[in-house]
């Protein structure tokens, strides 16, 4: 701490050089705030998804229906605790842009499968009783500013009611939270029973079954007793674990981890030539004042620290900064697509690398000035003067 006067007062000796560095770093690391959180907002239905959950979809297609009547042979098979099915309903509420997913689920047990999705008891106990009533994720909510008690109007796109109207209309009975900020708050979920009353009881058809294992560790020995049920049959079935199937989602939209990599390393090769440049160019400025600190009994090892010091600081500062400024941002601005993105943060273990990686930032760039520094004889430094 002694020479911290010391490190200071270099940095603030070309302040212009200094002040345009620093930003750069910063710019650098509100940027990596930004990539994580998009790289969340891509991939939270991956981690999210339930080590004890399987689903069970069409052979060829999710979009493709199962038979309801799946469901009893699926519930008898060894290692099976529980099952629940979803509907996909591809509704339009006042605007096609205006995208949310819409389900239609069995109440009661696909809460019981997603314990994760927080909803108050008294709005819970009010949509199990209310066949027209839906729930909605706080996300979606606050986009459009619906609350509890409102009549939401949604035009089916895929579902018409047994009179030929695609209008519905739903019963907001609660709104549901996330146990945590990696849950996806954007859906809404309605009873199947009034899809398939709605459509004149004519549908025998569910999108998909998600199954609860007795032991995560059986999960794949019960997707394998599942599949041959129903093989030869005109639906026959894929079963997977949840966090396979989410995977598939998100890699259709590409790998999105690889891609931020990709993206933060171009950025950071690029400040690390510029912050590399910044010391080396205090370094060689500073020839002559090294010579005397080593004249006055500095020793090798005490100039390599104190140039590793300058570059860390710089490194330290910027980054805190930018990871500060990144945080406040996107925690104020939320998702800056107004919804479309089920969970929009910086996570936490994101901000700890982050930290990391501005540590790293100043060893890696201070290095090569500092053995110069080092290596610097006197002689030879009182030379140039």
């Amino acid at each position: 701490m002694k020479f911290l006067p010391l490190i200071w007062s270099n940095l603030k000796r070309k302040k212009l050089r200094t002040a345009f560095t620093l930003l750069s770093i910063l710019v650098a690391f509100i940027l990596f705030g930004y990539l994580s959180a998009i790289r969340m907002a891509f991939t939270a239905g991956v981690e999210m998804s339930g080590a004890d959950r399987l689903m069970v979809t069409h052979k060829v297609s999710i979009i493709q229906p199962l038979p309801i009547a799946y469901r009893e042979r699926i519930a008898m098979v060894s290692g099976v605790r529980e099952v629940t099915h979803a509907n996909w309903f591809g509704g339009i509420y006042q605007d096609p842009k205006n995208f949310f997913p819409q389900m239609a689920v069995e109440p009661e047990t696909y809460l019981s499968l997603y314990p994760e999705m927080v909803l108050p008891a008294e709005q819970k106990k009010a949509w199990l009783a209310d066949k027209a009533g839906a729930i909605v994720g706080r996300t979606t909510a606050q986009r459009f500013g619906w609350k509890v008690g409102d009549k939401i109007p949604v035009m089916g796109t895929i579902y018409r009611h047994a009179d030929g109207s695609n209008a519905w209309e739903f019963n907001l009975d609660g709104i549901y939270d996330g146990r945590d900020k990696s849950v996806d708050t954007s859906g809404f979920f309605f009873h199947y029973d009034y899809l398939k009353e709605g459509t004149g009881g004519t549908t025998g058809l569910v999108g998909w079954y998600i199954i609860r294992v007795d032991d995560p560790a059986h999960a794949p020995d019960v997707a394998r007793r599942i599949d041959p049920l129903f093989a030869n049959s005109p639906y026959e079935t894929k079963t997977q674990s949840e966090k396979a199937l989410a995977q598939s989602f998100a890699d259709q939209v590409g790998n999105i981890g690889q891609i931020m990599r990709v993206i933060l390393a171009a950025v950071f090769f690029t400040i690390l030539l510029v912050a590399g440049n910044t010391m080396a160019q205090s370094v060689r400025e500073r020839t002559s004042e090294l010579a005397v600190l080593k004249t006055l009994g500095f020793g090798n090892g005490q100039v390599l620290a104190l140039v590793l010091a300058e570059s860390c600081l710089l490194a330290v500062l910027g980054g805190a900064l930018g990871l500060a400024i990144g945080w406040a941002l996107i925690t104020a601005g939320g998702d800056p697509t107004h919804g479309n993105l089920p969970v929009f943060y910086f996570p936490p273990p994101d901000i700890a690398v982050g930290a990391a990686l501005t540590l790293l930032l100043g060893l890696v760039t201070g290095l090569l000035p500092a053995l110069q520094a080092m290596r610097l004889r006197i002689v030879d430094a009182l030379r140039r003067v």
